[in-house]
Parts: structure tokens; sequence; C-alpha cells
């Protein structure tokens, strides 16, 4: 009878690597995605983020965040850690139409999305809409209430932003875990729903 290895032995013993899921936040220039990862990341986030200068003047639209000084010109990074056989990567993507073509390596391997808009800059959201729709990858929207700041009813936001029914829409603040937490939570169950629809 054949002697097993010892690496083989080892090898069986050796706890699986947890299953990674990658989520692409995305949204225009200010928005919050920044705050959003850095609120419920489990780790100190991943930021690439920059000061504006007078190059940007004329070419980043500051209409709404007129104290913003700093912008995301790669992407912002965090780790939630659901359990042993479970990590969520989250990947903030830049906002500027400048740096865009760094969404295409982004959503490599993403399972959803979540755009992040703002009420006094509903537009700022439609290309990162139109990215994931385009794609078919599955999104929720989160309507970012600076300090509950919202003028806007849900219905008249989601007309204005010519939302899916299907597509979840909550309302609330990047700054809070709990928002963040049930930002989450809406795009699993919505990735679940559609999941368990009949195809055709």
């Amino acid at each position: 009878m054949a002697t097993p290895h010892p690496s083989s032995a080892v090898d069986a013993a050796a706890p699986s690597a947890p299953a990674a899921v990658k989520i692409l936040i995305a949204g225009g220039f200010g928005v919050g995605k920044t705050t959003l990862v850095g609120s419920v990341s489990e780790v100190t986030p991943l930021r690439t983020e920059e000061y504006l200068t007078r190059a940007s003047v004329g070419v980043d639209d500051l209409s709404g965040v007129d104290q913003k000084d700093t912008t995301t010109v790669a992407l912002d990074f965090g780790r939630i850690t659901v359990s042993p056989d479970l990590v969520v990567y989250l990947f903030g993507t830049p906002g500027q139409e400048r740096f865009w073509f760094m969404w295409n390596d982004l959503v490599n391997g993403a399972l959803g999305g979540i755009v992040i808009a703002d009420t006094r800059r509903l537009d700022t959201s439609f290309a990162s809409i139109d990215f994931f729709e385009s794609r078919g990858i599955p999104f929720v929207v989160a309507i970012n209430c600076f300090h509950s700041h919202n003028t806007r009813t849900p219905d008249e936001i989601r007309a204005a932003l010519d939302l899916d029914p299907q597509v979840p829409m909550l309302l609330g603040d990047v700054r809070e875990r709990a928002f963040g937490r049930d930002l989450l939570l809406a795009l699993v169950d919505h990735l679940m729903d559609l999941a368990a629809a009949p195809v055709g």
C-alpha cells in the first residue's frame, strides 16, 4: 500500500481560500464614492486621491461641490469579510469623464454595482447607469442625502433617472455605515431575485 506523500496531507488539511465577490461603486464627480467605501470597509481603504489644481479649471465641473479640493484619479478599494468563506471587495471608480477609461478595467469580474447619485446634480449619474445597463451588470442606486438635503420625492428621482422599476433605490447618507450596509444587502437581494427569475 502506497504511503501518502507528506505534502498531500498538508494540502488536504489546508483551509480553502474564501470566495471573493467584487462590487463596483460608480457615480459622478463628488457624489460620495470614496466616502461610501470608507464607511463600510473593515480595513483602511486604499485611495488614489490628488489635490485639484489650476489644470482642472474648466475641465472638472465643481457645480454643487465647490468646497471639494481632492479627486480620485484611479480607484478606491475596500474590503468586507462576511464570513471565513466569503470576502467582498469594493472598487470605487473615478468620477470625472477624463478618467472614465479606468471603468472598463475595474468592471472586469464585478458581480454587481452601486450607483451613487446626488439630487442636486442627478445628470452626473446618467453615465454610470448607462455603463452598467449596457454591460448587463445588476446595480442598485443610492441617493446620497448630504445633511438630509433632498428636495425631490423618490418617484421624481426615479423618473428623472429613468430607472427600470425593478432597480432598487435607497435614500440615505453614505457617511453612515448602516446605510452602506443596507445598500450592500439591497444589492444582494436584487442579485438573488434576478437569479430566481424565470428565463424568457
